[in-house]
């Protein structure tokens, strides 16, 4: 019991410093990108850690897996490094019962993994459709910040606004720069306030009490308008992403009670990631296998390789069966059965072939 709670504690403490880098990485990528699309105006930035908070279970369903398998990898080589697998294999402990210890903590992260794939992951795609919904129905008008320049309309507009009245009903001291085919205006106006079609619902920015200079740079003929009122409308900004509710967002009983090819493909999907640890602990533990003359990482970036291929078919397959290309059954089922296959004869194959060569005459 004391070796078993000894490699479980090492694969798990490994597993949470790696996943908990893959996770920083992952998540910074992505925090990066909408905060890109909160500048450019197609996000209000008051949601933007809503929204990372409603994709961390998804984040989690990508790299626990990952972390999990260079998990064993790293401990297991680091105790073939240390001769400590030599000592437990001279104290009786063979290659089955350290399969069997593995998979202890492969059954708890699988247990976790089909939680996050089945329930969390799903609830949290709905939430995040939700807040782009919202972020889709807003006008750019109550997306503006005071003391930043904004590029709206895909870029054709830079704005900037010296302060915004409690409530985001006026602004103050407006600044607002477009670009057109063949033209250029630069608009500067005292106040700034946004009212609504009654008819249409189309919206407008109305400014006050400013100038208007259009032309382009370098050529003399160019027109200063000054104004009392202006108005310009304001187009609905367009999400940066969107989820598939028919996929992605839809609960998991709603799948299983749909006859659809997108529904099945996506409930594989869910049941893809428990399975998936189960499969990729069988193939961890023969990776592992080292000697210290060639190092702790002698076989990571071919085991890596192993498991990259092993995603993308579960996701090859996942497309093929959506468009109809490949029967639901076999379905994702397929990529399961010959990787475990190959994990097992990873697990058993090779060492057997070596003995039979060495029996050989």
């Amino acid at each position: 019991m004391i070796i078993y709670r000894y490699i479980t504690r090492e694969i798990l403490l490994t597993m949470a410093a790696v996943s908990t880098t893959l996770l920083l990485i992952v998540m910074s990528g992505r925090f990066v990108k909408y905060l890109a699309d909160a500048a450019a105006g197609k996000i209000a930035v008051d949601v933007l850690f809503s929204i990372m908070a409603f994709r961390l279970p998804g984040f989690l369903e990508l790299v626990l897996p990952l972390g999990f398998f260079i998990a064993i990898l790293l401990a297991f080589g680091r105790m073939h490094m240390d001769s400590e697998m030599v000592v437990l294999s001279a104290c009786g402990m063979s290659q089955r019962q350290l399969l069997m210890v593995t998979l202890i903590p492969a059954v708890l992260m699988s247990i976790v993994l089909g939680a996050l794939s089945l329930w969390v992951s799903p609830w949290g795609a709905a939430k995040t459709e939700t807040l782009f919904a919202e972020q889709a129905s807003r006008s750019e008008f109550t997306m503006l910040r005071a003391g930043h320049f904004q590029r709206l309309d895909g870029g054709r507009q830079v704005t900037y606004v010296e302060s915004v009245s409690e409530g985001h009903t006026q602004l103050n001291n407006f600044f607002v720069a477009e670009i057109g085919k063949g033209w250029r205006s630069v608009s500067l106006a005292e106040k700034g306030s946004q009212v609504i079609h009654p008819e249409y619902g189309a919206r407008y920015l109305l400014l006050h009490d400013g100038m208007r200079y259009q032309g382009l740079p370098g050529n003399a003929d160019y027109r200063v308008t000054e104004f009392e009122t202006l108005g310009q409308y304001l187009p609905p900004p367009a999400a940066s992403e969107s989820f598939s509710l028919e996929a992605d967002g839809r609960d998991t009983l709603s799948l299983i009670a749909e006859d659809s090819l997108e529904s099945q493909a996506a409930l594989q999907w869910r049941l893809s990631m428990p399975l998936l640890v189960l499969v990729i602990a069988v193939m961890a533990v023969p990776l592992s296998r080292t000697s210290p003359r060639q190092g702790r990482y002698a076989k990571m970036l071919p085991a890596i390789v192993l498991y990259l291929l092993y995603v993308a078919a579960l996701s090859t397959l996942r497309n093929s069966v959506e468009k109809g290309d490949f029967p639901a059954t076999p379905g994702l089922w397929l990529a399961h059965i010959i990787f475990l296959l190959l994990a097992i004869w990873l697990f058993w194959g090779p060492g057997r072939l070596i003995a039979k060569l060495r029996r050989r005459p």
